[in-house]
């Protein structure tokens, strides 16, 4: 399998980077815009405000491949945070206390932040020559 989709994996990556980015950035117009969803928006002020902000413009700027190593770190310790503070007094075990999805998402961010935009975002298409060097030592 490696032979087959190993060779795929700069455009692989730049998949995943978009989709999850467009995810996180769906549960930040959640809270934000109240879509998509039942319409309910947080306060703007609140913890939940400010995790609503993180998500939707962190998640806008992972998916285009902005500065995803600075956005995708910064969610990833909102996510923490948001295990800690939410599901981790509940239970210790992300399965029994409903923190899987935080989990993901923080471990999936801190990949990301260690990885870089890729191929297929505006950080590769403004700087062409980096971009290449890094998918080169990835790729060794």
């Amino acid at each position: 399998m490696d032979r087959y989709l190993g060779r795929f994996s700069p455009q692989l990556y730049a998949i995943l980077r978009i989709m999850v980015g467009v995810m996180f950035a769906m549960h930040g117009s959640q809270k934000l815009f109240g879509w998509p969803g039942s319409g309910d928006t947080v306060e703007l002020t609140s913890l939940m405000g400010l995790a609503g902000i993180i998500e939707f413009f962190g998640g806008l700027l992972i998916a285009v491949g902005f500065m995803t190593s600075w956005a995708a770190f910064i969610a990833s310790g909102q996510m923490a945070v948001a295990f800690f503070m939410v599901h981790f007094p509940e239970d210790w075990n992300p399965l029994l206390n409903e923190g899987e999805k935080a989990v993901l998402y923080c471990f999936l961010f801190l990949y990301m932040a260690s990885r870089g935009s890729g191929i297929w975002s505006i950080d590769a298409a403004t700087n062409k020559n980096k971009a290449s060097e890094v998918e080169a030592r990835h790729n060794t």
